[in-house]
Parts: structure tokens; C-alpha cells; sequence
């Protein structure tokens, strides 16, 4: 997420200065990237993102650059699973395949149109579902690059001219939105077939950090670093101070019952570690009837347990489960003991919790790392 904000910022800061745009698109096998890896290319060779563990890029630019030339989107297909693989003298060892699209970025283009589409949606904080056209079998009447885009509201946009499939695509992207799932789909046509990415679009996940004392600093910058958007917020204006928390997108001075002004929703993850008793059980108590995607409360167990028996002795509502929705003790066992430490256990527990992973060690994992590609 970080690095598809660090593309939109480049090409609204400086779209005079961007070539093409590069999407990962498909893959089998074992790839170091999952579809949706976007890099951009700039006029002077800098790729900015990557597709692969850093072993295709610089031919990727090559690629981007003679495709701009000839002001044509293409697909390119890298095939590292045979044993002798030596891509451009580098042993990739990954034993997949990995289909790149790349696409000159020019105004008016349809990879424009997908930029602006994605800024709007991180602008917002919101979520959108594209479908993206890749692969072109037969005589259909579409072109790479073609796309349908779908934002929260429904708001459709695209350049999608054959109507059956514009149909199924825009099927497709509502039913990704709803599920939260991307894939990649094939479509029968009368004139042929074609091969699309189907994706949803995140902006950046929320994490408000409940408390702005000195642990609170490595939280928010390795939070920052890993691409959330950062909220610091404090009780205490003397604690909440912008100064004291620079990466942070937003330090604030919000009491509990003012929490609303915030705009947490589903998707936002908190952590609550102001190390006061009653500030802390305050804001648990603000937060908790929200349905956070997470929450992470800093302390001892006997601490929580004796923090859940007063709230549900002030009425809290749905308190007969509130235990199993905290996170305490906060973050992954990892024998954290400094600042760093347990911002980097907070940080991979809350990972885990959003992609329903366990957490554990990968090599005790049976099967392949990632889910495998639709």
C-alpha cells in the first residue's frame, strides 16, 4: 500500500515526468510479487515500485520505454520455472511465471484514468474494484489496458465498448468489492476471449494510536513506514503534539465521547496505551461498540480482565463477548522488551488479524506461503 501511494504521489506531483506505468497481472507458480504489483517508470530509466524481487525491473524499463515510443500498451511474460533459469545473470529460484503489463502513461490514457481513479480513492479513504484488460484472444472488440472502474458509491467509469462484456466486468468488480477479493478471470466471447485482472482498491488502513506517550513514537513511525495512515490521539495537549510525532498523518487532542470526530470505521485498527487506567477504559469503551477491524489494548492481562469487569458493570453494550474482541497482552510473542520491539510485535499482530493468518513461524507452514492464485 505504501508503495502504490508513493506511485499516485509521483504522478500527481510530477506527471511530466512519468513514462509508463508497469502492473503485475498474472502469475503461477512461485512469484515473489502477487498481481496487482505496480511499478512506474520514469522519463530518465528510474523505476519507482517494483514487479519482482528486483531481478526484472530493469528490463521491464526497457520494455516501458520502447512502448512509450511506440505509444503502445503491451504484455510481457517472464517464465523462471525451468531448472536452468538465468534471467539477465541472476538465478531467480522463484519457479513461477509472471505476466507484466505495461502501458504508456500519457493524459487522456486509460492508465491515466486508472491513476486519477486510484488517487481519488486513497484521497477519500476509500475503496474502489478495477477490471483490467490484459490478455486480447480473437476478434473482441477491446484493447489492452481497457478498463472498468467501480468506486464505493457505485460510480461506474471505464472505456469498456464491447457491451456483453462490460456486463460481466462490471459484475465481476461489484461482486470483488463485496467479497474483497481479486483474482484473475477469463470471459468467453462470441469473437474470442479475453484475460483480465480483477482487483479491489484499498486506501490505507487505518491505525489510531490511543495515547501519545514515548512508546507510542516507534508505533507510529514503523506503522507509517509499513503503509498505514497514522493517527496519534491523546487526552493531553501537552502529549499530543505534532512535533513529537512527524510521520504521523494526524496527532490530535480527542477526548473518549468526542472519538466520533475521528471517522473510525470498519476498516480502522486501534491500539489503546495511554498507561492510564481510566483513560484508557474510556476510550475502550468509546471504541469497542464500533467493530473495529482491530484492537489492541497495551498491559497486563489481569489488568484487561479487571478494565472488562468495570465496563461491563457500567452497561457496556454487547459486553458479554467484549473480551475475545481485544487484543491483550498486545502483539505477536516475540520476546518484545523495548519501545522498537513491541511496536514491531503490535505491527505483525495486526497484520496477521487483517490477512486471518496465525502468525507463526513460515517454516512451520504447511503448503504454499501465499493463497494460491484464481
Amino acid at each position: 500500500m505504501k508503495e502504490f501511494a508513493t506511485i499516485l504521489g509521483i504522478c500527481a506531483l510530477q506527471p511530466e515526468n512519468v513514462l509508463a506505468l508497469a502492473t503485475l497481472v498474472k502469475t503461477s507458480g512461485s512469484t515473489y510479487r502477487r498481481p496487482g504489483a505496480r511499478m512506474v517508470v520514469l522519463r530518465k530509466g528510474e523505476p519507482v515500485g517494483s514487479v519482482s524481487a528486483g531481478c526484472l525491473e530493469r528490463d521491464v524499463v526497457e520494455k516501458a520505454q520502447a512502448a512509450s515510443q511506440k505509444g503502445e500498451s503491451i504484455l510481457v511474460t517472464y517464465d523462471t520455472s525451468a531448472e536452468e533459469d538465468i534471467v539477465f545473470g541472476a538465478g531467480l529460484g522463484c519457479k513461477g511465471t509472471v505476466h507484466i503489463l505495461v502501458e504508456p502513461l500519457r493524459p487522456g490514457s486509460a492508465a491515466d484514468d486508472f491513476i486519477r481513479f486510484a488517487g481519488g480513492i486513497f484521497q477519500q479513504r476509500q475503496s474502489g474494484a478495477a477490471a483490467t484488460v490484459f490478455q486480447v484472444h480473437g476478434n473482441v472488440p477491446v484493447r489492452i489496458g481497457d478498463r472498468l472502474l467501480v468506486d464505493a458509491d457505485g460510480t461506474v467509469t471505464g472505456r469498456i465498448e464491447e457491451q456483453s462484456l462490460n456486463a460481466k466486468l462490471l459484475a465481476a468488480v461489484t461482486e470483488a468489492l463485496s467479497t474483497n477479493r481479486s483474482r484473475t478471470m477469463e470471459f468467453e466471447l462470441p469473437a474470442g476471449r479475453v484475460e483480465v485482472l480483477v482487483e479491489v482498491i484499498h486506501s490505507p488502513v487505518p491505525l489510531v494510536i490511543f495515547g501519545a506517550g514515548y512508546d507510542a513514537g516507534p508505533l507510529s513511525r514503523m506503522a507509517k513506514e509499513v503503509g498505514f495512515h497514522v493517527t496519534v490521539a491523546d487526552v493531553r495537549p501537552a502529549y499530543a503534539q505534532v512535533a513529537r510525532f512527524p510521520e504521523a498523518d494526524a496527532v490530535v487532542v480527542v477526548r473518549p465521547e468526542e472519538i466520533a470526530a475521528l471517522g473510525l470505521n470498519q476498516r480502522t485498527t486501534a491500539v489503546v496505551m495511554s498507561h492510564n487506567y481510566l483513560t484508557d477504559c474510556a476510550f475502550l469503551k468509546a471504541v469497542l461498540p464500533l467493530k473495529l477491524r482491530y484492537v489492541g489494548l497495551m498491559g497486563p492481562r489481569a489488568r484487561t480482565l479487571q478494565m472488562v469487569r468495570d465496563l461491563r458493570l457500567g452497561g457496556l453494550e454487547g459486553a458479554d463477548d467484549v473480551l475475545g474482541r481485544i487484543h491483550s497482552p498486545v502483539g505477536l510473542d516475540i520476546g518484545a522488551d523495548n519501545p522498537e520491539q513491541i511496536a514491531l510485535a503490535i505491527l505483525a499482530e495486526i497484520q496477521a488479524v487483517m490477512t486471518g493468518r496465525p502468525g507463526g513461524s513460515l517454516r512451520e507452514k504447511k503448503g504454499p506461503i501465499h493463497a494460491p492464485a484464481a
